[in-house]
Parts: structure tokens; sequence; C-alpha cells
């Protein structure tokens, strides 16, 4: 039986922390930077009923169930900011015991290394810094040593983030949708995944086309196309990852702008590597005034966003080698604006600065890079 806390009230009137709980994306793109060969992982149990709710709050998170008032005296799942806290405190107590190397997500847990041992004390050290800390832990929530596991959804085997089978079976077993909530339960189950599948925003742009508030519901021959081929791509989506480093290592971005949108994708390519390994597919439909854009525009602004999505890949500090698929940048590495173009004098220099900061013009295929 759900009893009505009132959280949602007091979610309402809760003023902001400066505080957050990390990014999920960042943490993925950090573990798959560890290219580790064993993993394990620690989910804490109840981990917000772990942390008491100090006397002088409670009064706030009172409520009345058949008229008989109560209050929680345990944070409550349900408040906006209990994960905020709870992954608070859980890092200080991490802190505070010295943990070895590992990522926290709130009440979730990994750590890697090389060696099925090697993780196992270290899974045993962090497990032990949180019972002292009060916290619970159930054997049923530790996971591994093992070569594949799964962590913050994701399966990760060898440095590399995969899809996990029973994800793509859900999403290949769903029906066609017969009304924009299904339709918009769709695109939320296969979003999060949206990295994997090359030109995924152009694929799925029929779909977007029936959760508009002023269309009405109808799936067409183009919206049935369009789930056909995006469950397709979800079966059969590549690994990601890992990230390797190395002077002998190249980070290969291409960029593409085509009539629906925006498309990008970087790879890595080491030693004997013929097409190298995918690191992340990124796309997006034309905003605003950019369906305007010259061709030679559209073209800079796919490598510019591709620049800064390949940045948080690999860093900032990271050379790239620039491949458009049109020979169009050249020129741009002299730090001209061409004498027609829509977009603005600033928006031009925005893109110029960045991308001859980060990148350079190059074959892929040949050593060395050159521009």
């Amino acid at each position: 039986m759900e009893i009505d806390c009132g959280l949602r009230a007091l979610n309402e009137v809760t003023p902001p922390l400066s505080a957050a709980v990390p990014d999920m994306l960042e943490l993925q793109y950090e573990l798959e930077s560890k290219a580790a060969k064993w993993y394990a992982t620690i989910d804490i149990a109840n981990a917000f009923f772990s942390i008491p709710l100090a006397a002088e709050c409670r009064p706030q998170f009172a409520f009345t169930w058949r008229g008989v008032q109560y209050t929680w005296n345990r944070l409550p799942q349900g408040w906006k900011h209990s994960p905020t806290i709870c992954h608070g405190l859980i890092q200080a107590a991490l802190e505070k015991g010295e943990a070895p190397e590992h990522l926290q997500y709130i009440d979730d847990i990994i750590v890697w290394g090389n060696t099925a041992m090697e993780v196992f004390e270290k899974g045993e050290k962090i497990i032990q810094i949180l019972l002292k800390a009060g916290f619970a832990i159930k054997k049923s929530k530790v996971k591994g040593p093992a070569r594949e596991i799964q962590f913050l959804g994701v399966k990760w085997h060898d440095g590399r983030r995969q899809i996990p089978t029973e994800v793509i079976n859900k999403i290949t077993a769903m029906c066609p949708p017969t009304n924009k909530k299904e339709t918009q339960a769709f695109l939320g189950a296969i979003g999060f995944w949206r990295m994997h599948i090359p030109e995924y925003s152009q694929i799925v742009s029929p779909l977007y086309l029936v959760t508009r508030k002023k269309n009405d519901f109808h799936w067409g021959p183009e919206q049935q196309q369009a789930f056909a081929q995006i469950k397709q791509e979800i079966a059969h989506a590549v690994a990601l990852g890992p990230v390797r480093t190395g002077p002998d290592v190249k980070n290969v971005l291409y960029s593409a702008a085509g009539n629906n949108g925006l498309s990008w994708s970087l790879w890595q390519k080491g030693p004997g590597e013929t097409r190298g390994r995918p690191l992340g597919f990124w796309s997006r439909s034309y905003r605003g005034s950019e369906a305007n854009y010259t061709p030679t525009e559209k073209e800079i602004l796919a490598a510019y966003e591709g620049v800064q999505a390949a940045s948080e890949v690999v860093g900032t500090e990271t050379q790239l080698l620039l491949a458009p698929r049109l020979p169009v940048l050249g020129w741009m590495f002299k730090a001209e604006v061409p004498s027609t173009h829509h977009a603005t004098n600033a928006t031009w220099s925005k893109w110029i600065a960045l991308i001859t900061q980060r990148a350079r013009i190059g074959n892929p295929n040949r050593p060395g890079i050159w521009r």
C-alpha cells in the first residue's frame, strides 16, 4: 500500500544544493579509459535508510496517514536531495578510510585491476570501510571479481562498454507504439544507447514527429521504417572503447553535415589497425537558423561540435586528427572568415579557435599528421 508522504510538495519548496552527484556519462568515459581486465561492483543495501535525519530536520518530513501523524527519521527515498546527500556521505567515508581507486555513483561502486586477486583485495578494503561507517553490505549485492560485469546499466569487458544482451532483447521485442506515450517510452529506452548508433538522430527523427504536442498521433510507413531500423541498429550495436593512450595512437574524428542534421564519430587507431576502434557516435538535427547555413558552415559546425564531444572522451590535451567528409576545412587554419556566410563573425571565430587549437586536418590512413 502506497503512503502519501508529501515528498512531492516538500520537493517543490526545497532550495537547491550546490553539490551534485557525478554525471553518469563522465563516469563511463573515465572507466573506459582504465582498459581494465577484471572488475567488481558493490551496491550498498538500503543506503538512504542507513542515514539518520537530524532531529531538527524531521518536522519538515512529517505526513499524515489514516489520521495519524508520522515523520521520517531516516533519509527518505523520493526527496530530491537524498541522492546528493547519500553520495556525499559515502564519498566522505571512502576518502576518510583511504579507499583504493574506484568510481562511485550514489550507492553503486566499482573497482578494477589486472588480476582477480587485485580486484578482490580492493573490493574487500572498500567493504570494510563502508561497514565501519555504518553502511550495510549484502553478499548478493557484491559482484565479481569478473572479466565481464554490469555497472550503471552498462556491460563492461576489457575496458569496452556494450549494450547488455537483456536490454537488446527487451528493445527488439517491443511492439510498434500505438500512441504518443508509448512512442516516448520507446525513445526513452533507446536514447540511453545513442552513442552506440551512427546517425541516431536522423534515424529516429520520424518517431519524434509523432510525439509533438501540436501533431496528432499518426503511425505511418515512415515511422514503421524508422522503428524497425533503430531496433536493427540496437541489435548490431558495436562496443565502444577502450580509450588508449600513447604516441602511436591516433584519435580520428570523422564529421559530416547532411540534409537532416549533423553527425560525427571518434575512432582510435593503433599501429597496424586499418579501421581502428570506435569510441562513440554522435548526431543531432539542425536547430533554428542552422538549417539555412551554407554547406561550408554546416561542415564547420559538425567539426566544431565533434571536437567538443571528442574532448570529453579523450581529454582536452589530446590532439585530434580531423577527417571531414568534405575537404572544406583546410583554409580554416589560416583563421579566415569567408565573405559569404550566415553565422555571425563571433560564431565563426569561436569555431575556428576551438578546431585549430585541438585538431589537425589529416589522412587517418597515413602515418603522422599533416595539414
